[in-house]
């Protein structure tokens, strides 16, 4: 083991003591207001939840809907700290999606900006949730480190299913901490790295960039970017060192102009596979960094990762299972597949999620226990299909779900129909993800109407929903294809729109 890489140590612990891991002195962030020390997050940590379990009882869901501002990377340590229970939503979404999920989740506080409260429409903030768009104290008296149980719920994070609106994923202290210190371990950071945090922080991938970083001592920077070249000039301006991406951002990357070395050492991807292709690019592109090509879903954080010493001779493959995972690709009957032989990827061990919130039926589909084989406790039964190979690597076959990826986000196709159809301009709606070489997936309606009422239709899209959930091409006809049933044949539609 490098020195300076963290140890695997299997005892997870309350997830605000991240602000504990650093030297005192060492920074633990670096954002337009300076350089914050592990001391300051601390302080910071303590005086953010001080101020929370004045206002909320233990328990309570507070959410937040912001970009990357000092507050929401010390509120996820804060709201543990105080006994609470963070939702974080993504800053893309808007106030359709922002009302379901303060709704869902039963929040009894959002934390925003002034500028995002004014989009909110009567309604969309339930009676009982306080909205406080003024930023709360960093500084002052505050709460020491908890005592919590690790096995306490700590977050909520919401992600689309295949149907319907966004759902919430519970996760414990546990599953952060370890999941935390997993990462940690398996990319070898040390206190000297400084992570360039582009990723949204309502994911689990983007969340992690926080978390992995402070469980090895070193410093992240935040940054909400516009174009490519803001992260190319970010990392430089900041001698970054770990950058966390998805596969469209990677294509728009290597589209810039970059400088013959940077400080860059580590390269991360997940939210979609790297195609062969961009692997060489990468490669070709960043000669002195590591690659580690990556695999998850929110309900079991992280399941697989290919070390940087594997990918030029498999860039076709997701890896192996990551520290405290237990992975395997598995029969209809629930025994486990041969080698070569595809089977459902089922994710079991102590960063499987609890569930999701207030949904017990779907939590007993999704979790169930694991193969005996596989180990003791619940098991995440992923839909996705793999092999794993002679080799002991794992290589992704297909989803087996209708989801659309597309710029790393997870779209639900219904949430895209449904406010399609909740104005007048088509009668009927299918959406389906067709294969993009900058996106992973471009989202194509096919509709029935009349396609006079495009430009109507597009206008009210770009209103209510985010932008990476815009179509980007609408086929327009009299009647959509059907099943002998007499219901919208999917598959006869997606062939056509692919075609």
């Amino acid at each position: 083991m490098a020195t300076g890489v963290i140890a695997l140590d299997p005892v997870p612990r309350p997830l605000d003591h991240l602000a504990l891991r650093g030297e005192p002195d060492a920074a633990a962030l670096v954002d337009k207001g300076g350089t914050m020390t592990f001391a300051a997050l601390e302080q910071a940590t303590g005086a953010l939840a001080a101020w929370l379990a004045a206002r909320l009882d233990p328990g309570t869901r507070v959410a937040s809907w912001l970009p990357k501002t000092r507050l929401a990377c010390v509120l996820p340590l804060a709201a543990a700290r105080a006994g609470l229970i963070h939702v974080p939503i993504n800053p893309a979404l808007r106030r359709a999606q922002v009302a379901h999920i303060l709704a869902d989740s039963g929040a009894g506080l959002l934390l925003t900006q002034a500028a995002r409260a004014t989009t909110l429409e009567t309604g969309d903030v339930p009676p009982d949730c306080a909205l406080v768009a003024e930023e709360p104290p960093l500084a002052g008296r505050g709460l020491p480190p908890s005592d919590a149980d690790a096995d306490a719920l700590a977050a909520i994070l919401y992600t689309s299913g295949s149907t319907g609106l966004p759902k919430g994923v519970m996760l414990s202290h546990a599953n952060l901490w370890l999941g935390a210190i997993s990462v940690a371990h398996y990319l070898a950071l040390e206190p000297a790295d400084r992570v360039l945090a582009v990723l949204p922080l309502s994911f689990d991938y983007g969340q992690n960039q926080l978390f992995s970083t402070w469980a090895a001592g070193a410093s992240v920077a935040p940054l909400d970017y516009l174009v490519a070249r803001d992260v190319m000039k970010a990392v430089a301006r900041l001698g970054a060192t770990t950058l966390a991406g998805v596969p469209p951002l990677w294509v728009q990357l290597l589209d810039a102009e970059w400088p013959a070395e940077t400080s860059l050492r580590r390269l991360t991807n997940s939210g979609g596979a790297l195609t062969p292709r961009l692997v060489r690019e990468l490669r070709a592109r960043f000669p002195a960094a590591d690659l580690y090509p990556m695999y998850g879903l929110t309900e079991a954080f992280r399941s697989t990762y290919l070390a940087p010493d594997l990918v030029d001779a498999h860039p076709d493959a997701i890896g192996r299972a990551i520290p405290f995972a237990r992975v395997a690709a598995v029969r209809a009957d629930g025994s486990r597949a041969g080698a070569g032989e595809p089977g459902e990827l089922v994710h079991a061990g102590p960063l499987v999620a609890q569930g999701y919130w207030r949904d017990p039926g779907r939590t007993a589909h999704r979790f169930r226990p694991a193969p005996a084989w596989l180990g003791e406790g619940a098991a995440v039964w992923s839909g996705d299909t793999v092999v794993e190979g002679a080799d002991g690597l794992f290589r992704f076959v297909g989803r087996d779900d209708e989801m659309i990826k597309s710029a790393g986000n997870r779209i639900s196709p219904q949430e895209v129909e449904e406010a399609i159809l909740a104005g007048p301009e088509a009668r009927e709606a299918v959406a389906v993800g067709v294969p993009d070489p900058r996106l992973g997936q471009a989202i194509v309606v096919m509709l029935a109407g009349d396609p006079a009422d495009e430009p109507a239709l597009a206008a009210r899209l770009r209103r209510d929903l985010p932008s990476f959930m815009q179509p980007q091409r609408y086929e327009w006809r009299a009647d959509l294809p059907r099943n002998p049933n007499g219901k919208l044949d999917r598959a006869a539609i997606a062939r056509e729109v692919c075609a």
